[in-house]
């Protein structure tokens, strides 16, 4: 079984990655400092669990580009 999340991080998420997808990266430290520089005002709890589903989209368009 895999991980669940909630509506609201995904939506965000892919938000996120369709405006800042040039400086979103595949690795979770970096975007995790980017969403804290952009200003997201929301929980640190919030703020990690989208920057690892922002971090898991990333990987998967990176396999998809070849």
């Amino acid at each position: 079984m895999g991980k669940v999340r909630t509506e609201m991080v995904k939506r965000i998420s892919n938000t996120l990655v369709d405006r800042y997808e040039r400086s979103l990266t595949t690795e979770f430290e970096p975007n995790k400092q980017f969403l804290k520089e952009i200003g997201l005002d929301v929980s640190k709890k919030l703020r990690n669990k989208i920057a690892g589903y922002v971090t898991r989209i990333m990987k998967f368009e990176a396999t998809q580009e070849y």
